[in-house]
């Protein structure tokens, strides 16, 4: 047998040696990357850690956290844990924090066509449709341009469609437009206005201060947002009068927020989990929303002696009628306001339409199966 050439055998032992390095390479790299540890973020809500608000904010963490495999893990603390609830944009913007979890109408202060997310009647759409419209419609865009505007340094996600909100909490029932005349009322976003032209005196705050400002006195009524919210914030303890369906915030939605220098950081996998979990996170708070709500609304009424009343066609109509004097007054101050106003329009015309056309009143199934006839009893 012939031995190999001289040469040969160097060139054979020097493809064995790269070739080794190189599989030891390809071993050492998952260790060098997993020496690295998890990214962490570190997030704070504008909600006080009893409301189920909050229990939001920690529910698409957990979703983010479990997505990754721990790859990153976000931590979320309640509101005043490192800046006050109205303080979150600025933090998150400067990288004081990293996220946050809130809503676009707390942002107010800074550009008033942020409350073009929630604050107001949505041109009849509901909260779910206003989102159809954020993501289809031209919001999304509008909304980073809106940002990019006042030099916020973040990336937002609006999402979680929240049920019409309760006009709200008064001392006895409201029965005609002047009767809201005088009174010292909590509300935000614009309905701040909509509110001071019905002749409200408003203040504006917190939703984890608004209690203790009924029980001195400070004011005489507020609004906040839900049946399981307004009572583990105790409402109950200050009144025992609720006002039920309004148009001051018939559309709102919750807002996941990112410092946008932390967000680009991301590998494209982790931004599209993110992604992915905001639109999980508004189905299975949607969903969670139903069960509770409902619950707490039995229970205010059962065990707190609450005492609900339709708020009347009247006050509705010229809630409606003061809204559209705002934006008017708004559009003609802020080109950017008016130009979202005009997009939700378009979009709301033909999706309204959609909707009631289409869409059977369920009023009739509802007295059907549960009103004086009961014929869910039979079944």
């Amino acid at each position: 047998m012939t031995k190999p050439s001289k040469d040969k055998t160097s060139t054979r032992r020097r493809f064995l040696k790269v070739a080794a390095a190189g599989a030891a390479t390809a071993v050492a790299a998952p260790t060098v990357v997993s020496a690295q540890g998890p990214i962490s973020m570190r997030w704070q809500s504008t909600w006080p850690s009893k409301d189920i608000f909050h229990e939001y904010a920690l529910d698409y963490a957990k979703k983010v956290n479990d997505m990754t495999g721990g790859e990153l893990k976000i931590e979320v603390l309640p509101a005043g844990a490192v800046v006050p609830a109205f303080g979150l944009l600025d933090a998150v913007s400067k990288g004081v924090l990293d996220g946050g979890h809130g809503v676009l109408v707390y942002h107010y202060g800074k550009q008033t066509a942020l409350a073009l997310w929630g604050s107001g009647p949505g041109f009849a759409m509901d909260a779910n449709m206003l989102l159809a419209w954020h993501k289809y419609g031209g919001g999304k865009e509008l909304l980073a341009k809106l940002y990019e505007s006042i030099g916020a340094n973040v990336v937002s996600f609006p999402y979680g469609p929240m049920p019409t909100q309760p006009f709200g909490w008064f001392k006895k029932p409201v029965a005609k437009v002047e009767d809201v005349k005088g009174l010292k009322f909590r509300t935000v976003g614009i309905s701040i206005d909509v509110y001071s032209g019905m002749g409200a005196a408003v203040n504006a705050l917190p939703g984890g201060e608004i209690v203790a400002a009924m029980d001195r006195g400070l004011l005489d009524a507020a609004e906040f947002n839900n049946a399981t919210s307004d009572r583990v914030l105790g409402f109950p303890d200050v009144s025992k009068v609720c006002m039920l369906q309004s148009y001051h915030q018939n559309a709102e939605q919750l807002e996941i927020m990112f410092n946008k220098d932390k967000y680009n950081a991301l590998p494209d996998k982790m931004k599209a989990i993110i992604a992915n979990a905001v639109d999980a996170a508004s189905a299975d708070m949607s969903w969670k929303a139903i069960d509770r709500y409902s619950k707490d609304y039995v229970e205010l009424q059962t065990k707190d002696n609450v005492k609900f009343y339709k708020t009347p066609d009247a006050i509705l109509k010229r809630q409606l009628e003061i809204y559209d004097d705002v934006a008017k007054k708004k559009s003609a101050e802020n080109p950017l306001f008016k130009e979202i106003v005009q997009s939700q329009i378009e979009f709301a015309k033909r999706a309204t339409q959609w909707e009631q056309d289409t869409v059977v009143n369920r009023r009739m199934a509802y007295d059907h199966y549960f009103g004086p006839n009961a014929a869910a009893k039979k079944i």
